[in-house]
């Protein structure tokens, strides 16, 4: 099985195309058209002001009293009085201040708070309320039990999961910055090998965008319409991409050992770009037919696209192993903007022994825990051995077929999905990257 990337993926809908030479040509283009693969789209995308958008969860309860939960960022004047006249004009309507974070700025301060508002308070109210206090370019949303968690504990969370696990970096940058769209570039472009712009070392801050220089070179890209990024986050964004480039590259190096119902046990663990060689070793092992059903295009331009693909930058990806350690399969979960690929393939000689199902099972319930709505796979219309894979999982499926082929999505906000394993996994699917 495989699936991993093309212009023809699903971008709600899935891209006509019109001819089927058009795969080479679009996949050919995909670097210099995309910006790379980015984490879940659970959190991305910033919400506009509340006077446009004030949807949300977040309703409490105080004795017989609904409250609701709401995030407000507002700019005040520095100087002595501007702090209390917002503290009275939000005790005037009832609402308690839970936290309150400072973000000094060279004219002003920005103001951040999590407040706790009686249910029939809207954010129009609380708008109307802060204005007249001195409180400029105001913002507000609806939030959660998760926000009630103070600042400093939730930011050493945050550097806990980055040391673990390399791949942790955007979701955990994600998780510091609050609803924005972050998007990582590679140094040098996969298919051609050509340098591509940098960030500065030190960084550069642009109002609603960031750009940080990524550990290995690239390029992170943060950007969060309608809330300009302070240099207060700004800061902390940095600080936790550099602890990550001192750390180095890693990854969880657990495995799980399985019994395959035919053959010999294997492992499955983590990859990474450590893991390089052996991919190729695998690739070599690989059919042509088996390469051209996973990739998509030239079969020879395989290789280039695997530094990319087993980098935890743009995803996370799992290998298989043998007993005398030569990986027969490999299943990636990528990033890709407001979407997310599942992308697999298994060596000839291990299909239709449940390896590929073992792999997309794992690989779908990494993408529930790290908050993705839908996964896709791209495949051939006519692989059969996948649509099948992809119906194991037991979730919601839509199809998209053009001109041959197939782009098979999985809505994951049903039933966790369990791990399976048919007989038949010689499902191939996936797209090809420049």
């Amino acid at each position: 099985m495989t699936s991993d990337m093309s212009d023809l993926t699903r971008t709600t809908p899935c891209r006509p195309v019109t001819r089927r030479r058009d795969l080479i040509e679009r996949a050919a283009q995909w670097w210099s058209r995309r910006h790379g693969h980015a984490p879940p789209p659970s959190d991305t995308g910033a919400r506009p002001p509340a006077e446009e958008r004030q949807a949300g969860p977040s309703g409490t309860g105080t004795g017989d009293e609904a409250r609701t939960l709401w995030r407000m960022r507002t700019t005040v004047r520095d100087e002595p009085g501007s702090l209390a006249a917002l503290c009275t004009a939000l005790a005037g309507l009832g609402v308690d201040i839970l936290s309150l974070q400072t973000h000094p700025l060279a004219r002003g301060t920005v103001d951040e708070f999590l407040l706790r508002a009686p249910a029939e308070v809207e954010g129009t109210a609380l708008t109307r309320a802060v204005s007249g206090a001195g409180g400029t370019d105001n913002w507000f949303e609806r939030a959660d039990t998760h926000d009630l968690v103070d600042a400093p504990t939730r930011v050493l969370g945050l550097a806990t999961r980055t040391a673990l696990d390399a791949a942790e970096l955007p979701l955990a940058l994600r998780q510091l910055l609050g609803r924005c769209t972050i998007r990582s570039l590679p140094s040098h472009s996969p298919g051609s090998g050509r340098p591509q712009e940098g960030a500065p070392v030190e960084g550069a801050l642009e109002e609603t965008v960031m750009r940080l220089r990524a550990p290995e070179g690239g390029v992170i890209t943060v950007e969060r319409p309608y809330l300009p990024f302070t240099p207060t986050e700004f800061a902390r964004a940095r600080a936790l991409v550099e602890l990550d480039a001192r750390l180095g590259p890693r990854v969880p190096r657990g495995q799980d050992v399985l019994t395959l119902p035919q053959g010999p046990a294997i492992t499955v663990r983590r990859a990474d770009i450590a893991d390089l060689q052996a991919a190729k070793d695998m690739h070599a092992r690989c059919s042509a037919r088996t390469l051209g059903m996973r990739y998509h295009g030239p079969v020879g331009d395989a290789d280039r696209y695997l530094r990319h693909l087993l980098s935890p930058r743009f995803g996370r990806t799992l290998a298989v192993r043998t007993a005398s350690g030569d990986v027969v399969g490999l299943g990636h979960l990528l990033w890709d903007g407001d979407e997310t690929e599942v992308a697999l393939l298994v060596e000839d000689e291990w299909q239709h022994r449940g390896i590929g199902s073992e792999l997309l099972g794992r690989l779908v319930a990494m993408a529930v825990e790290a908050g993705c709505e839908h996964v896709y796979a791209v495949t051939q219309a006519s692989n059969t051995a996948m649509v099948a894979a992809m119906r194991g999982l037991e979730l919601p499926l839509d199809y998209q077929i053009e001109e041959g082929t197939l782009v098979i999505t999985a809505r994951l906000d049903a039933t966790p999905v369990p791990s399976h394993r048919p007989q038949d996994d010689t499902a191939t699917s996936g797209t090809t990257r420049n």
